[in-house]
């Protein structure tokens, strides 16, 4: 690790710690099934892995960049099967983890995880 946190990248580990809280709370109110395991693992997951950003963990960095790109996949996806998921849905699914992706690799975060 290389120089101080960029704020860019305090902001994506920020926004990744409240998602996985917001997966994990989600998961609790589908406990019964088996989708509420899987959030409540995949929010310990995230969590986890914004807080290996905070502290520069190139790992936790690819792992991130994977699921935001997951993120993007599902999302167009769901605009071609989902019935009522229009371009609207998929922009609003889809900026912020465009946006984490495009900050996890500028050229200040490239020098802090380097």
């Amino acid at each position: 690790m290389a120089g101080q946190r960029p704020f860019g990248v305090t902001l994506v580990a920020i926004i990744a710690w409240i998602n996985g809280l917001f997966t994990i709370i989600s998961g609790i109110f589908h406990i019964f099934s088996w989708a509420g395991w899987v959030s409540i693992i995949l929010g310990v997951i995230t969590i986890a892995v914004s807080l290996g950003l905070f502290r520069g963990s190139n790992t936790s960095r690819t792992i991130l960049a994977i699921v935001f790109a997951i993120d993007i996949i599902l999302a167009i996806v769901a605009w071609f099967t989902v019935d009522g998921f229009g371009l609207w849905a998929t922009i609003g699914a889809s900026i912020l983890p465009l946006i984490g992706l495009i900050i996890l690799y500028t050229k200040k975060a490239n020098a802090f995880f380097s």
